[in-house]
């Protein structure tokens, strides 16, 4: 899933850092003490939200028009870009195992030449899913 979605950063009364939510994304809520770090944290909240939304299999809301995000005086507004597929190739590290079948001749060949089933998979499944 791609999109792009407002966020809201809201300066801590007493100066001491941000507080950030997506208003269109209940409880993707974050904080950060400079106003990159808050930016760089809500890109990251709103990412890994969006990812477990889609796990969940429920649908992502519809972004509310940057114009129209209720926030108060002072509040910074910033656009926030979501891409699910991006954000898991970049930070789910995870390894599963999957059983393929491989004719036996193939497999001895591979044996022999000290070839990684794994890695070709990987990379043969990259090139088709690019």
């Amino acid at each position: 899933m791609k999109g792009m979605f407002v966020a809201v950063i809201h300066p801590r009364a007493n100066g001491n850092g941000y507080e950030c939510r997506v208003p269109d994304m209940p409880g993707c809520i974050t904080s950060g003490k400079t106003l990159e770090e808050a930016i760089e944290m809500i890109d990251d909240a709103a990412n890994l939200w969006s990812c477990d939304i889609e796990t969940d299999g429920r649908a992502i809301p519809v972004a509310t028009a940057y114009q129209e995000v209720e926030h108060e005086d002072g509040d910074f507004l910033q656009m926030v870009r979501v891409d699910t597929e991006a954000y898991l190739e970049k930070n789910d590290t995870r390894t599963v195992r999957k059983n393929v079948s491989l004719p036996a001749w193939m497999v001895t060949q591979a044996d022999r030449r000290g070839i990684n089933c794994s890695k070709v998979l990987q990379e043969a499944l990259r090139a088709r899913l690019a």
